[in-house]
């Protein structure tokens, strides 16, 4: 996609947001349907079923999908998709960059094996190889402005006010 194509699908939708703020609020949402025997749960991604279960180092098979690097690649995809945007936006050219996102944690917390250790990631690394002839100060636009936009990023470093309800 061009800059201008980018520009031309995003102005009604920013006009529109600067008018009436309250268009912009979106509500996403997520659904899964949880099977006790297998000790997954079934997560319709809109094109297809996920299936997540316990890791490995939590006693499962392999076999499914780990929440926790769903949680990563859900990093990944919104960085990525966000570098793109900013360097279309900003008219910089990117050849074939790539990001990674790895993420420590301890599953003697999640194990309950020592309460001390906290359940959930310790430490989430982005890196971001980038493939392009971009000087230093574009570069430098490109981290800033897409940790600025990135949802996922955002979420994960300000964390928003979450609940718990068990109908």
């Amino acid at each position: 996609m061009e800059t201008d194509e980018l520009r031309a699908l995003q102005q009604p939708l920013k006009a529109r947001y600067r008018d009436d703020p309250s268009a912009a609020m979106i509500t996403l949402r997520a659904e899964g349907s949880v099977v006790p025997e297998s000790i997954t749960c079934s997560i319709a991604t809109g094109r297809a079923m996920a299936e997540a279960g316990l890791h490995p180092a939590t006693g499962g098979d392999g076999l499914t999908l780990c929440s926790g690097d769903m949680l990563l690649q859900a990093l990944v995809a919104c960085a990525g998709v966000t570098l793109a945007s900013v360097a279309t936006a900003l008219g910089i050219e990117l050849r074939g960059s790539s990001v990674r996102a790895e993420g420590d944690l301890d599953f003697r917390g999640t194990l309950s094996v020592d309460r001390g250790v906290p359940v959930g990631f310790q430490a989430i690394r982005l890196t971001v190889e980038l493939d392009t002839d971009a000087t230093e100060e574009q570069r430098a636009d490109l981290q800033r402005l897409t940790e600025r936009f990135c949802v996922v990023y955002q979420t994960l470093a300000c964390s928003p006010a979450l609940s718990v309800a068990f109908s």
